[in-house]
């Protein structure tokens, strides 16, 4: 069980980390953090949490490097797992289940494997092995504080979207943006 649990750390991981740093630093084809922020405005993300946003999703998928050396296993999970909540409920979730459409079957696994895997823990071969931490933080009660907790905190998240708008409302909206920013602006003045 060591060598499946281990086989299925490094690959889920170590993909996830990549996914990170196309956020994080551009690597791997990614667009950095102003791209994906110009991608989260695009989801409904106001302009001033676009870009912490990119920076946390970055962050939250490079905790992939540590699922794969198993170390703060569930932490890292809970990491990996919120933000596969998330990406359903901005991109996923209106194009159904199957990949094939966009939909979210791709992130309801990676969702299932980091509980799965915070719930068994990282196996003999891990970091957390080494040092001796696995009885402490691997068990039912880490599987379901991360389910709830990657439920909750993505929810939460998904509150800090504004509504869409239908595309022939895009105008509407850029001039409301405009006017709230002149407001401030008189404000200040």
């Amino acid at each position: 069980m060591a060598y499946g649990i281990l086989f299925l750390r490094v690959v889920v991981g170590l993909l996830l980390f990549a996914h990170g740093a196309q956020k994080l630093f551009g690597w791997f084809g990614g667009h950095g953090p102003r791209g994906t922020a110009g991608f989260f405005g695009s989801l409904g993300f106001r302009r001033e949490h676009a870009l912490p946003m990119a920076f946390m999703a970055g962050l939250s998928e490079a905790a992939g490097l540590l699922f794969a050396l198993g170390f703060l296993t569930p932490f890292a999970a809970l990491a990996m797992a919120s933000v596969m909540v998330v990406a359903v409920g901005t991109v996923h979730w209106r194009n159904g289940l199957w990949s094939t459409n966009g939909g979210y079957e791709f992130n309801l696994v990676l969702w299932a494997v980091a509980v799965a895997v915070a719930a068994s823990g990282p196996g003999r071969f891990s970091l957390d092995g080494a040092l001796g931490w696995v009885e402490n933080l691997s068990g039912a009660w880490w599987g379901v504080g991360v389910l709830v907790v990657s439920l909750a905190g993505g929810a939460l998240v998904l509150m800090l979207r504004e509504p869409q708008l239908p595309a022939e409302d895009t105008d509407a909206a850029l001039t409301r943006e405009r006017e709230q920013q002149r407001r401030r602006q008189t404000i200040v003045n």
